[in-house]
């Protein structure tokens, strides 16, 4: 079974009209897991990184597994006010607000190559606020990679500047 074919659409989640995409069931498929690592892997494992950035929460669940492959270091982007040591941090619009990230201020150098991971890219907002984060550190994001692109949402726009690779597009 592809794991495409384990992702579950709820209706109605978190508000009326959202359908959410949940990708727990790949995860609790040992076979659809490791085809979702797999595949990155090999994209990037001649790529010549010096990190994997995790998006909080389900990013860090790809980008965890996906660093040890690679043996290169795990960045935590996380929601404000979670790292315990100095931060960066950045806020971004919401469709109805604001929300802020943060990342460790030692967490990248400059020039490092950087692959920021995450489940999904909906409107890109999420991501292109990350992306900042690690430029403003110095950093190269050179590939967003995402299980899941929501076409519709049209996410690309928002992050025109930078390579985008999805393993599937709904």
């Amino acid at each position: 079974m592809r794991f495409e074919q384990l992702i579950r659409e709820v209706k109605d989640f978190p508000e009326p009209g959202i359908n959410f995409r949940d990708i727990t069931p790949v995860l609790q498929n040992p076979s659809g897991f490791k085809e979702v690592i797999d595949s990155f892997v090999d994209r990037y494992k001649s790529k010549n990184i010096q990190g994997i950035a995790g998006v909080e929460s389900r990013g860090f669940l790809i980008a965890a597994p996906l660093a040890k492959e690679l043996e290169v270091p795990l960045l935590l982007i996380r929601k404000k006010g979670k790292l315990p040591f100095k931060t960066k941090s950045v806020t971004y619009d919401l469709e109805y607000g604001t929300d802020s990230l943060e990342i460790h201020v030692d967490s990248v150098s400059k020039s490092d190559k950087i692959v920021l991971i995450d489940d999904l890219l909906a409107t890109g907002g999420t991501l292109a606020a990350a992306s900042k984060l690690i430029e403003e550190l110095g950093g190269i994001v050179v590939e967003l990679g995402v299980i899941i692109e929501l076409v519709d949402l049209n996410g690309r726009v928002k992050l025109k500047e930078l390579p985008i690779h999805s393993l599937c597009k709904i």
